[in-house]
């Protein structure tokens, strides 16, 4: 990230890092998530051990995305300021906006088809069951999607 300089070089660093850790923990659980595990239990097994380890596994996932979300929004927020603000450059802005977006997806797969599915799952209602991972999936595709392009604005548009 290049900008103006910020008022305490050894603060923006920290920030800069747990900034990226926290991104690359979402960014890396979402594609393992939708590259190789949920491909590998569709392999392997059936709907009624497959969606319970599904749901087991997205309720320690997004554990960490609500972590990560809060060390993005707190260390954005203090690298943003630190620099000024509007002397940021436009792709600081597109990556905010972006991951913002990207918040905003989440909340709705946590609120919306990821309680459908464990309320499938608890009435063993596989089709439904699946049809709500087969949307969390979908969020979260449209996610990384829209992570990676977050990362172009904020590499590329200086």
């Amino acid at each position: 990230m290049s900008g103006p300089p910020p008022k305490d070089p050894r603060m923006h660093h920290l920030a800069l890092f747990l900034h990226l850790a926290a991104a690359i923990f979402w960014m890396g659980g979402m594609a393992f998530m939708v590259m190789a595990l949920r491909p590998a239990l569709q392999e392997q097994l059936g709907p009624s051990q497959r969606l319970p380890l599904m749901l087991s596994v997205l309720k320690r996932f997004f554990a960490v995305v609500a972590a990560s979300i809060a060390v993005l929004l707190l260390t954005g927020i203090y690298m943003l300021l630190d620099t000024g603000g509007t002397r940021a450059p436009p792709g600081w802005h597109a990556m905010a906006g972006l991951g913002l977006v990207m918040m905003l997806i989440f909340g709705h797969i946590f609120f919306a088809p990821y309680r459908r599915m464990k309320l499938a799952i608890a009435c063993a209602d596989w089709p439904e069951a699946g049809r709500r991972a087969g949307q969390i999936a979908l969020l979260v595709k449209i996610n990384l999607g829209l992570g990676w392009l977050a990362i172009a604005a904020v590499m590329f548009w200086r």
